[in-house]
């Protein structure tokens, strides 16, 4: 599913009209995107935890001359745990 198929979804599960769900939707998501920035956690009770992680520096291989050691600086990235209601409707 992607972004335009849950905002069909969405809009027929409300009877709301679909520009509507997708203002809603793309301004929840930016909300997100704003506290994730500021290092923020996201929790969506049920759904799941939003948070941002460090990935350490590390050191790889160069794949156009695998003799050639490269050295990959830290990132951050996100970090999703999923929520008890999220697991258990997947198991299901």
């Amino acid at each position: 599913m992607n972004r335009d198929d849950l905002v069909v979804r969405v809009a027929e599960a409300t009877r709301q009209e679909k520009k509507d769900v997708e203002q809603v939707l793309l301004a929840a998501l930016e909300q997100i995107m704003q506290a994730l920035r500021r290092k923020e956690e996201v929790a969506l009770v049920g759904f799941g935890q939003f948070s941002v992680g460090t990935r350490r520096p590390r050191r790889g291989v160069n794949p156009r001359n695998p003799k050639e050691e490269i050295r990959i600086p830290a990132v951050n990235v996100v970090r999703f745990h999923a929520g008890k209601r999220l697991k258990e409707s997947v198991r299901n």
